[in-house]
């Protein structure tokens, strides 16, 4: 039997990288929207991190609990619990077939998760950040029962919105947060009727009170963390609409309860506690969690997540842990995708509508093209769209005449037989540094290295991706300006020269594209004997 894999632990004097992807829910079948909008971006840059020989964690799990779970169980007939043990399953399954190299995917339904979870929250009430209040709440007469965000559905408020599927806690459409009796027309889901208001007693979070620490935190980390412009446009609209006190506490049976006398059967708002979840799974994959966790000084978390998660990660989520007064590690930096949509509309399950995990498993096109095409079309600015088209022609344009072009005509011509090859033998050339194609080539190939690097390091995945793709660009052009099938005859010490800086250009491309097509990476490398990337970061 295997040994256990040694878990992952900050190390004194390395650069130690916490990488964690917004906690997928647990109710669906993951769409590539959602994998390229978290787990595989977050994927690459830790494949990236790893590379350049940093010590690093992945960390990710499925959010199992609220109202998004409960309305699923009833859906399917069967408990919440048996929906998390189900679509865990399922997510796990999707994420390998894709090559996540998650450190651990875990749950947010653990023992960990309600130790963690009521340790923080009665921290904040020691300190004096949470209030009691009154608020009016939708309640359903026809199911006797409270109706939680996500039980809820109505037309948004908003003026210019109008989005008729907006939920009791966001539209959607505009992102904007709303509480459930702000809804147009609200019906409840489970049974379509009209509910009424009522008055029920909740915990707040007195975000107002502590804006002075959480603003002081922004500026110095949006900043120093190069924070996407997505994700600081997001979170200084919602500081200049003004903070508001938080409801934390929800009337529902499924979730983390809450460790008070009066309010013993309630449990915590999904998003009050879900975050909590990136240290709680950290805590189930290794007893020294703290030293991740509460260890700013030595290490640097960076977060990655969809446009719609971002006010619960940059002011809910640190203005929790503040203040509790300990030394948590807060977020450095956070990488922010807007929408992959289909086709001519967005991702639906219901409806039919997109690309799911296990259709794209089915297709038998191989994750690495999926990976490959999602990175290339990763939103990082703007919503992007998914075409087959699209995705026909990157992998034939790209993938086939670009990179598959470029590392066949060398190997194979190495491969070829003495009087026509090298006999599989990568030919010495003790003459590169006279060699001036080759020279010109070395310099520009150096100067894509360092923006490569420099991309990658602020989280610029797609410009990281496309840069390495004109290194293999570079290579065909070199090669065919080289006219080496002539030089093999004519001159075979300058020959030998551009097949050997070809096979160094092959190996330096199964390097930096390792991040987002690791399999292929691995497969070059076996081609060319070697067994890893272990050395390379000593040059990036």
């Amino acid at each position: 039997m295997a040994a256990a894999k040694e878990a992952v632990v900050p190390v004194e004097g390395r650069r130690n990288v916490l990488v964690t992807s917004a906690l997928p829910y647990v109710n669906n079948v993951p769409h590539l929207g959602n994998i390229i909008g978290c787990v595989l971006s977050a994927d690459a840059f830790a494949r990236y991190c790893r590379l350049r020989g940093h010590n690093v964690l992945y960390v990710c799990g499925t959010d199992e609990y609220g109202t998004a779970t409960e309305t699923k169980a009833m859906e399917e007939g069967c408990s919440p619990r048996e929906i998390c043990d189900k679509y865990h399953a399922i997510h796990k399954e999707v994420y390998e077939w894709f090559d996540i190299s998650f450190d651990i995917f875990g749950r947010t339904s653990s023992p960990q998760q309600t130790e963690v979870c009521q340790d923080i929250f009665l921290k904040l009430l020691d300190n004096n950040w949470l209030s009691e209040n009154t608020m009016q709440q939708l309640y359903c007469n026809s199911c006797q029962r409270f109706l939680a965000d996500r039980l809820v559905e109505g037309y948004c408020p908003t003026e210019g919105c109008n989005y008729d599927s907006a939920r009791g806690d966001q539209c959607e459409k505009c992102g904007k947060l709303l509480n459930s009796t702000e809804l147009v027309n609200p019906k409840c889901k489970v049974c379509g009727s009209t509910p009424c208001v009522r008055d029920t007693d909740h915990l707040f979070l007195e975000l107002p009170l502590l804006r002075e620490k959480l603003e002081k935190y922004i500026d110095e980390t949006s900043l120093t963390g190069s924070w996407s412009q997505n994700a600081i446009h997001a979170t200084n609209a919602w500081l200049k609409e003004g903070l508001k006190p938080r409801c934390i506490t929800r009337d529902l049976k499924w979730g983390v309860p809450v460790p008070h006398e009066k309010y013993k059967d309630k449990v915590f708002y999904v998003w009050f506690d879900a975050p909590i979840g990136y240290i709680s799974i950290t805590a189930c994959y290794t007893p020294e969690w703290e030293k991740w966790w509460k260890n700013p000084e030595n290490v640097e978390l960076y977060q990655f997540m969809g446009k719609d998660n971002v006010p619960f990660h940059t002011v809910m989520f640190p203005s929790t842990l503040l203040g509790t007064g300990e030394n948590w590690t807060l977020m450095k930096t956070i990488s922010v995708t807007e929408y992959l949509n289909y086709e001519s509309g967005k991702f639906s399950k219901t409806k039919g509508i997109g690309v799911f995990g296990n259709d794209a498993k089915s297709t038998n096109i191989p994750p690495e093209v999926w990976r490959y095409y999602l990175l290339t079309n990763r939103p990082e600015a703007s919503d992007t769209l998914f075409t087959w088209t699209d995705l026909q022609a990157k992998c034939n344009n790209e993938l086939l005449n670009n990179l598959g072009n470029f590392i066949n005509r060398v190997l194979s011509f190495i491969a070829k037989p003495e009087g026509t090859g090298y006999g599989s033998v990568v030919p010495d050339s003790p003459d590169v540094d006279s060699h001036a194609l080759t020279q010109s080539l070395a310099e520009t190939v150096g100067k894509l290295i360092d923006q490569y690097i420099d991309a990658m390091d602020k989280v610029k995945i797609k410009q990281g991706l496309k840069i390495a793709m004109a290194i293999s660009s570079e290579g065909n052009a070199y090669l065919q300006e080289s006219q080496f099938w002539k030089l093999y005859k004519q001159d075979p010490a300058s020959c030998a020269t551009v097949m050997k800086t070809s096979v160094g250009i092959v190996y330096l491309l199964a390097c930096l594209l390792e991040p987002f097509m690791p399999t292929f990476s691995k497969d070059v490398c076996l081609l060319l004997r070697r067994t890893s990337y272990s050395h390379i970061c000593t040059y990036l």
